[in-house]
């Protein structure tokens, strides 16, 4: 695959993704389970799922755009998307609880991290 290409699909995920969680953190509730019970909780709602989401996007759709960008921007998905993994499958062990979404959000991770790695190998980067 193209890295462009991998990048502009990220663009099209994280990029409307977060400005939804942003603009309607309430969503989160019936998608992912997860609510707040105050007003600083739904501002880390928008912070964490809208605006980090969103500049992944961002710096994704950058990336399409100026070629100086690519090699950032999959350094940045792999790293911040191996996080959101591995923290994802430890929380589940830790927590005792595993769903729909939790598998469905760690099959999309790997895959983004490992689409990530091989494209850097690609690029002649040590990943």
């Amino acid at each position: 695959m193209n890295a462009r290409i991998f990048l502009g699909l990220n663009t099209l995920i994280w990029l409307p993704y977060g400005l939804y969680c942003f603009i309607d953190p309430g969503f989160l509730a019936g998608a992912a389970g997860v609510t707040s019970t105050t007003a600083t909780g739904s501002t880390e709602l928008r912070a964490m799922y809208g605006g980090l989401q969103a500049g992944i996007g961002a710096l994704c759709l950058v990336a399409v755009l100026r070629d100086e960008f690519v090699r950032p921007a999959l350094v940045t998905v792999a790293f911040l998307v191996a996080g959101l993994a591995s923290t994802r499958l430890v929380g589940s062990a830790l927590d005792h609880g595993w769903s729909q979404y939790t598998g469905m959000a760690l099959l999309f991770e790997i895959t983004l991290v490992s689409v990530s790695v091989v494209l850097l190998r690609r690029q002649g980067v040590a990943a």
